[in-house]
Parts: C-alpha cells; sequence; structure tokens
C-alpha cells in the first residue's frame, strides 16, 4: 500500500525564481513500509510522476505516496531545502525567512 499522507503540499524547490525540482511534504496517517510512525513528517525524494487521478505520487527513490484530503502547492528556496529536510513546512520556512530578512 505504501505510505499514506495527509496535509499535503507539492513543494517547489527554487533557485530565485527557477523551479530546481518538486518534493512532497506531508504528515504520515499510516505507513506499510515501516520507515515512518503516525503523525511524523515526510519530506520525500525528487516527484517522479503525480496520478492526480488516484492521488498517489511516485518518488525517484521508488517511494509510493498516498495522499488523503486536499493538498497544497508551496515553494521554499535552495538555501532552505535543509529546512524542510528537518521537518519545517514551507509556512514555517517562510515565516523564519522572514525574520531573519529584517534582522
Amino acid at each position: 500500500m505504501g505510505t499514506i499522507l495527509k496535509d499535503w503540499q507539492l513543494v517547489s524547490i527554487l533557485d530565485d525564481d527557477r523551479e530546481l525540482a518538486v518534493v512532497l511534504f506531508g504528515i504520515v496517517v499510516s505507513d506499510s513500509t515501516c520507515r515512518f510512525v503516525e503523525n511524523d513528517y515526510v519530506c520525500s525524494s525528487v516527484i517522479v510522476k503525480i496520478n492526480s487521478d488516484a492521488r498517489i505520487v511516485e518518488t525517484k527513490s521508488g517511494s509510493i505516496y498516498h495522499l488523503e484530503g486536499v493538498g497544497i502547492k508551496a515553494g521554499v528556496q535552495y538555501q532552505d531545502f535543509e529546512m524542510l529536510r528537518n521537518g519545517y513546512s514551507p509556512q514555517e520556512i517562510s515565516l523564519i525567512s522572514s525574520r531573519n530578512y529584517f534582522q
């Protein structure tokens, strides 16, 4: 079955305005692969295929994610990508980046 995510986001990794890649970020509902526990966050590898009708995403590493509910699109700058990998949502990253910009 793979990993089921809720509160998911398709996140563009940007270099200024240029899109370098798109990854999936979301919260685990269940995971038959035993890599994640319920309510963990997931930041996937690069997305290679999206089946919008079935709400299934496949990544470069071969992971399959089933998407629950409605997701959103977001973007983070490449220099902030490590924060995404460490569990900060794109919205949290945006808030942190805007605070650092004005300091």
